[in-house]
């Protein structure tokens, strides 16, 4: 299969290449915006499917995947923070509580540059912050890793010790439902797990 990441999600590409799955990356340019009057799962998908789809169009043959990730409290979606004041704005409403981790996937075969199949689905994750100081929160902010990343704050970095716990998938929280991903490509007959075991080592 060949695999293509229509993200330049460092993270995607990281999980991916963990799994050690030959992959392609070609970046979409879909605008992330347009959808706000869907419900925020719908959001994401179709966020998703707008990039994977942006892409499909151009290439001949292989998988294009899409993922967005966003974060939800009380119903309303927290974006990318837009400067650190906003930033800090998030994680002080995110302190002490739980929100809503939710990634849409897209996925669209292609073949001799027709799109002959698409998948769509999404991953929810609740996570749990601790109570945060305002210290803590300028500390983090300080550090820039909250700018491109929806809810200002990446699980696997510095963030994680203001995660206390988190029911359902942690990779989704990172930008990638792994075992989801994995139940859509088996409709093709894909396994990430066959295609992890071949030693073929990838990320471009």
């Amino acid at each position: 299969m060949n695999l293509i990441l229509a993200s330049a999600s460092p993270r995607r590409r990281q999980l991916l290449s963990e799994l050690g799955i030959a992959f392609e990356v070609c970046p979409s340019n879909f605008p992330e915006s347009g959808v706000e009057e869907l419900p925020p799962e719908q959001q994401a998908v179709a966020l998703a499917r707008g990039k994977a789809h942006s892409v499909a169009v151009q290439v001949q043959e292989g998988v294009v995947l899409g993922a967005d990730t966003i974060v939800l409290i009380e119903g309303e979606v927290l974006g990318k923070p837009k400067s650190p004041e906003q930033a800090k704005e998030m994680l002080l409403r995110l302190s002490g509580r739980a929100h809503k981790v939710i990634t849409g996937l897209a996925l669209f075969r292609v073949e001799k540059g027709e799109v002959v199949g698409e998948r769509t689905g999404y991953e929810e994750t609740t996570v749990f912050f601790r109570r945060l100081t305002v210290e803590d929160v300028d500390l983090y902010v300080s550090t820039g890793d909250c700018m491109d990343k929806a809810g200002a704050y990446g699980i696997q970095g510095l963030a994680s010790l203001l995660v206390e716990g988190l029911d359902g998938d942690y990779f989704n929280v990172v930008g990638l439902p792994l075992v989801r991903l994995d139940k859509l490509l088996r409709d093709w007959g894909y396994s990430l797990l066959r295609l992890g075991t071949k030693g073929d080592k990838g990320g471009s």
